[in-house]
């Protein structure tokens, strides 16, 4: 008598490791929960509620996002090290991250979002000691706690929605970031009196004024030299 045995196909989890499928996802949820954290921030310490998206369209902020993403890479290493070693790491991707996102901000669109200068220990305006802290308990909670709850979460969801809802929001965040960007970057050109020179231009012009990303942005300054120049 023959037995037919009957093996089950291997489950694979959506987004084993830290390939792309789980890194994309770290930093759409980083860009989330950094928003949500920011507001209470505001609300606890200013007592209102402020707008601290990053984008027009959303509550995203991408400065979390590839926060999140330093965090996991950079520290991935230091997971089995001593608390003070992910702390110290922590706080130098942290700063550096948050250097880093100022400077681009501001040589790509004549804007920054925060602007430390009169604070002790500051580093150009763009980081200080103090939010470098910040991020080394945050870092240190994001290893030992936070990122493990998100990796588990992540990889539960099911494989056919996981890989094709990955490639919507991806596409969705791409345009998101890239129309905004190019509406700061228009709003930088109107402060500074630039006409529009073309139709996208226009566009910009009608679709985002300067009142609307105002609003959207209410934290952001245009930057200029001592005589109220452009500086890019």
């Amino acid at each position: 008598m023959t037995e037919t045995i009957h093996r089950r196909k291997p489950v694979y989890p959506f987004a084993p490791g830290l390939g792309f499928y789980k890194i994309f996802w770290v930093f759409f949820l980083g860009c989330v929960i950094g928003v949500v954290v920011e507001t209470f921030w505001c609300l606890i310490t200013k007592f209102y509620i402020e707008n601290r998206s990053g984008v027009i369209y959303g509550p995203f902020n991408p400065v979390y996002g590839f926060g999140a993403v330093v965090l996991t890479l950079g520290l991935h290493w230091l997971s089995q090290k001593r608390d003070l070693w992910i702390f110290l790491g922590s706080m130098l991707l942290g700063g550096a991250v948050e250097y880093v996102c100022s400077w681009v901000q501001e040589m790509a669109f004549g804007t920054v979002s925060w602007e430390y200068s009169e604070t002790p220990f500051n580093l150009q305006g763009r980081t200080n000691l103090m939010f470098a802290f910040f991020w080394g308990i945050l870092g240190l909670l994001w290893v030992k706690d936070f990122y493990p709850r998100m990796s588990a979460w992540i990889e539960r969801i099911p494989r056919r929605v996981g890989i094709p809802l990955t490639w919507v929001l991806l596409v969705l965040m791409i345009f998101n970031m890239t129309i905004s960007g190019l509406a700061v970057a228009r709003w930088t050109a109107r402060v500074h009196g630039e006409p529009a020179k073309n139709q996208l231009d226009v566009f910009l012009d009608q679709a985002y004024p300067n009142d609307y990303l105002t609003r959207v942005y209410p934290n952001m300054m245009v930057v200029t030299d001592e005589n109220g120049n452009r500086v890019i």
